[in-house]
């Protein structure tokens, strides 16, 4: 009983939810491009004729919001273990991201080519036991900012969903090492009981030594 009841409320949650009813009406494809949209407000994270890889992106709220940034000139690729419909200016690619014929397919999309930004709203299965999400989550964590390092351009970006807990303020650290700014974001759309937060790392430089 107690699961049908956490599922009735959240189902009334959601369907009252002012941001659902923003996305239905402006034909986003989730309510989590507002928290994009909010985020790049601030940080003017996206411009003209970036190339964009969108990790988790399933069902394309964040793809809508990129492709319309970066422009005909830009271009996004898309990655999600789930199907997405597909969208104007967007590549997409289905595949788990832990698989290692996964990541290397990303690696040969982009032929070589250093991106711009990598953003992510990666999220495991949850579970609702902290013990086993938090670990899941920092996986997928670990796994984008390799992909990052690995393709991010001297002084391009990543933006990063992380669901605060054990290994949080580790992560943050390490970041530091790599790029010239690293700050935490909590959009109005992210519901304030969830524990996830955005890092925003700004001006990657490489890894650079522990002092």
């Amino acid at each position: 009983m107690g699961k049908h009841h956490k599922s009735r409320q959240w189902l009334a949650e959601h369907h009252s939810d002012s941001y659902v009813k923003m996305a239905q009406e402006a034909g986003y494809r989730s309510r989590a491009a507002y928290k994009l949209l909010e985020i790049n407000t601030r940080d003017q994270i996206f411009h003209p004729g970036m190339t964009v890889i969108d990790l988790g992106a399933a069902p394309g709220g964040w793809s809508q919001v990129a492709t319309k940034l970066v422009g005909h000139q830009g271009r996004v690729l898309a990655l999600d273990i789930l199907p997405m419909s597909p969208l104007a200016g967007v590549e997409f690619i289905q595949g788990d991201f832990r698989d290692q014929a996964i990541y290397e397919k990303i690696l040969l999309a982009v032929k070589n080519k250093p991106i711009d930004l990598v953003i992510s709203d990666m999220a495991p299965n949850i579970s609702g036991i902290r013990a086993v999400d938090q670990p899941r989550s920092m996986y997928l964590v670990e796994l984008a900012i390799e992909l990052a390092d690995a393709v991010v351009c001297t002084g391009g970006d990543l933006l990063i969903k992380v669901f605060q807990g054990t290994g949080f303020q580790e992560l943050v650290k390490g970041l530091r090492l790599k790029y010239s700014k690293v700050v935490v974001r909590k959009p109005k759309a992210s519901r304030s009981r969830s524990r996830e937060v955005y890092l925003m790392a700004r001006g990657f430089q490489g890894a650079k030594q522990q002092p």
